[in-house]
């Protein structure tokens, strides 16, 4: 799997140099007031034994810095990012990296990496843009319990 490669490794670090991330953890930033959003990050809390991902809504300061840093929609937020070793994962790509992460059985959907990238986009893309109509939406940020609270990053 290829990232896309916006800008170089670790780039955002003098962007977002307030943050309480150092990035040497793998950070997922996320829709907080998605619902699918929001169940994604369940999920991964509960499959990510080690503990190895922290989290960031894209609402936060952090979120809005790499969105911002990345030149990515700050208010539409049509994209979960995932960033490890320094690099930008979008989309399904991100998905599939934090799969990959999580290990067995999960690191089986690497498989969609053989799709062509504009078929992983283009089916990424038709979930995004309905993900409220289809999913819902909150009517403000998620409010983390205890084991993501602790994993929660600004």
């Amino acid at each position: 799997m290829v990232p896309k490669n916006r800008q170089d490794p670790f780039s955002y670090t003098e962007s977002i140099g307030f943050s309480e991330w150092d990035g040497k953890r793998p950070l997922i930033v996320f829709d907080g007031i998605c619902i699918l959003c929001s169940h994604f990050v369940g999920w991964v809390v509960r499959h990510d034994v080690n503990a190895i991902f922290c989290f960031s809504t894209a609402q936060s300061a952090l979120g809005q810095a790499l969105y911002a840093h990345y030149d990515l929609d700050g208010e539409e937020f049509e994209t979960n990012l995932v960033i490890i070793d320094g690099r930008l994962y979008e989309k399904l790509d991100a998905m599939i990296a934090v799969c990959r992460m999580l290990g067995w059985p999960w690191r089986g959907v690497s498989v969609l990496t053989l799709l062509p990238q504009g078929v992983k986009d283009w089916l990424y893309n038709r979930i995004a843009s309905n993900r409220y109509r289809l999913f819902g939406k909150s009517e403000q940020c998620l409010v983390p319990d205890a084991p993501l609270a602790e994993r929660m990053v600004e």
